[in-house]
């Protein structure tokens, strides 16, 4: 329980980032997954821009640390480029 009132703000204030934060990772891990697991190479590439989109808007918004979103967008390039 807070004691001041500033406080009490402070976790309000906490509780709608985490709301955000979780809907944001949650969309990016959604469309990350949906990239992975395309049916073709083709479907996969197409896909990609848009998980690409979701990381990038992560990153800005530091829901994911910038470093995290280069690695993940990295990987998913390389992974779908190999025709995997």
């Amino acid at each position: 329980m807070a004691h001041t009132k500033q406080a009490a703000k402070r976790n309000r204030q906490n509780i709608k980032a985490r709301a955000r934060n979780k809907v944001q990772r949650s969309t990016m891990k959604t469309a990350l997954a949906k990239a992975r697991k395309a049916e073709s190479a083709d479907a996969a590439k197409a896909i990609l821009p848009d998980a690409m989109k979701k990381i990038d808007k992560a990153a800005k918004n530091r829901v994911i640390h910038p470093n995290a979103a280069a690695r993940l967008k990295s990987r998913l390039a390389k992974k779908i480029a190999s025709g995997r």
